[in-house]
This record gives C-alpha cells, structure tokens and sequence, in this order.
C-alpha cells in the first residue's frame, strides 16, 4: 500500500484517463536547437503510441534505421504527449510529406547533435480528475501547498512494475539466480491476471501443460511465448531466461532497483525535507552529490530547496551514505541477501547504479474546477511522475 507524505489530508477521490486528451504531457526541453547541423529536432504531438511505437513509426516513413533517431525521454501512450525526436540527415521540409496516425509533427529545426536520453530539463502536465468529491479543489489545494513546501516523493510507484505488477520481482529472481521463480514470475498468477487468454496460458503452465500454455497466450506476449517454447525445446531455465530480449531483462532489473528505492523512501518519508549527518545529499542545480558533514547547517540548503537527501538505485558502482541513512542502505541489501556486487552480472546485464534524491521540486502547480471536474497542472524534473503528486492528490486507485 502506498504510503502519504500528505496522509493527514483528505483526496478528492475521482477517476483519470476517461479519455486520451485527459492526460496531456509536455516535454520541457534541455535546450532549443540551433537552426544549423547534420540532425533534425522534431517537436511531435502523439497519441494512442509510445515513444517507442514513434520512433518504429518515424523509421519507417523516414526510411531510416530506428538506432540513428535520438529521444529525450519516454511518453505513455494513454494520453495526448508533446516531445523532441532527432532524426539524421533531414532537411525541415523532407518531414512535411509524412502522414503517421496519431501523429502531428509541430516543428521541425536542425541542430548539431542527436538528441540523447535525458536531454530534457523535465515535464509539464495538465490532468483533469473526473468525478471528485464537492470538496475537491479546497483538498487539492491544500495538498499542493505541502507539495509545494516540502517537495514530492520522488517514488517510482506501481507504474514501474509492467502489467502483471510483478517486474520487480522477476529481476530479483534473476539476481539471486532463482530462474525457475523468474519463469514462474513472468508468466504470472493465474489469480493476478486479468485477461482471460494469458489467465489460462498461466494456469496451464502451473500444471506443466506447456503445450497448451504456448498455445493460450496473446499474441502480443511474444517474450513470454518465446520463453516457454525454449524451455519445452529442451533448455534449462536459466538458459531460457537469459535467452530473452536483453532490453527486457534489463527492465526487469531496473523494476527491482526501483522497487528498493522506494522502500527506502517509505522509511524516510517522514522526515523528507530532513538532511542527515552522513547523508549523500544532491544538488538540484546540477545533480552532483555530496557527503554531508555538518547536517544543521545543510538542512538550511534543504529548506530552501537547493539540496536533498538521496537514496540509491543499488548497483555495483553505487555509493552508500554513511551514519543513520548509510544503516538503512546496507541493512535493505542485507535483508534482500545482496551485495553491491550481486548487481555485476555478467552478458550485458551489469547495473551500475546511482543516486536518486528522495524529493523534487513542483512547479508551477495550479487547480481549477471545470464542469465538475477537477483540472490540475503542474510541472516536475526529468525523471519523476506525475502519478505520485495524483496519488497524494486523489488518495485512491489513480487508474480508470
């Protein structure tokens, strides 16, 4: 169960994503091209694809090789999203000819380099809340001035472990080498899945029917299909397992680095806006960590918001903190009966790790009601989600 920075305060309850334009999201751009160069910035409006279904789109119209088009981050496809795509060796008028459902390209300017991961400076989102209680913008208001205040938990949240929920749990079978509870994992609790094919492909493979589980599944679980055709074709699991697309793999390790992250945000959620002696505290202008010595006088950066205390996403280059919060890190990898070296795997699956602050700042936040809905806005840093400030917000299931 989740738990609340503003648990003291009452939602305003409702239901999100009724329609796609419900949900509207805005890349905010790292920097502006310059107007010259060998790549091309798309500024595109999608809906109804992932980014990766863009670029899968793009390539093709483009006739180009999808690894030469660049992104800055990754956007749902439940909603109305506006983000930069790089492409390679294109003049602005060469896109005008492109007609791709659910697409509008809104601007297109040369620049000098391919756009990159994380070349984005963070998100703007505007939400409208359908059916909240009558109270609801006296709550959201309330709730976003403690937001405002105290920062938002920067917690990955279920969103982060795939369909089933599970993600997280299949990448900590992977690390402690448990690849019959990772296949058992993927495929899933016939109890714990919805849709009725997959449902019986599960119950099927619980009863050692592979045949009939192969034959069950929907079309698109093609991994999951391909693992069980390799274990009914003689592998073993952990051949079968590693045998899956890599970028999968790794999502699945990146769902449990998460899920630790957020455990120990829930035990210092709390004291958020708190620095501790000892913590690995980060800088908000530029990211940097550092070790902190004296915590009153830092905990004064704190309240103003220049710095934050962090968290790690274990790997095996990631640094713990020292004192109180250095305790928690080691004692959650204890308790999972893992080591930072656990994370060095072999084949391309190694995770370095790195730290995350425990906050970010909201921006911007405004609400207003229309039509009896509740329209919320507000902007948040690279690599945080809006379904953290709904949940604080809505204090209930933020899925339709």
């Amino acid at each position: 169960m989740t738990e609340f920075l503003t648990a003291q305060l009452p939602g305003t309850g409702g239901v999100i994503r009724q329609h796609p334009e419900d949900f509207q999201v805005d890349e905010i751009p790292l920097y502006e091209p310059c107007g010259e160069g060998d790549h091309l910035y798309l500024r595109v409006e999608k809906c109804g694809l992932t980014t990766y279904d863009l670029l899968r789109e793009l390539a093709s119209a483009l006739e180009c090789n999808e690894r030469d088009l660049g992104y800055a981050g990754l956007k749902d496809a439940r909603a109305i999203t506006r983000q930069s795509i790089s492409v390679p060796l294109r003049q602005p008028e060469d896109v005008k000819r492109l007609h791709i459902p659910g697409v509008t390209i809104l601007s297109a300017v040369l620049h000098r380099n391919k756009l990159r991961p994380g070349h984005l400076a963070g998100n703007h989102f505007r939400i409208r809340i359908h059916q909240p209680v009558e109270e609801a913008l006296q709550r959201a208001e309330a709730v976003l001035g403690v937001l405002e205040d105290l920062g938002v938990p920067n917690r990955f949240g279920e969103q982060r472990y795939g369909a089933l929920g599970n993600s997280h749990r299949v990448g900590r079978a992977i690390l402690r080498e448990d690849f019959s509870g990772a296949v058992d994992e993927i495929i899933g609790d016939p109890a714990e899945i919805n849709h009725s094919g997959w449902q019986l492909a599960a119950g099927a493979y619980h009863k050692g029917d592979l045949t009939t589980a192969i034959e069950k599944l929907p079309r698109h679980c093609r991994p999951e299909r391909g693992l069980l055709e390799m274990i009914r074709d003689g592998r073993n699991p952990q051949r079968a397992v590693l045998g899956m697309p890599r970028k999968l793999l790794r999502l699945y390790l990146s769902a449990y680095q998460s899920s630790l992250f957020d455990r120990l945000l829930d035990m210092r959620l709390a004291s958020l806006e708190s620095i501790w002696a000892g913590d690995l505290a980060y800088k908000h202008s530029n990211g940097a960590c550092f070790l902190v010595a004296n915590a009153a006088a830092e905990q004064l950066r704190a309240d103003i918001f220049e710095i934050s205390a962090t968290a790690p996403l274990y790997g095996y280059k990631a640094r713990l903190a020292e004192g109180p919060a250095g305790l928690l890190e080691q004692s959650l990898l204890d308790k999972e009966g893992l080591t930072l070296e656990s994370f060095r795997l072999p084949g391309g699956l190694a995770m370095e790790g790195e730290r995350r602050p425990l906050r970010v700042p909201i921006q911007r936040p405004e609400c207003v009601m229309a039509e009896g809905d509740l329209m919320l806005s507000f902007s948040l840093p690279k690599g945080s989600f809006a379904t953290t400030v709904l949940a604080e917000v809505m204090k209930t299931g933020i899925m339709p």
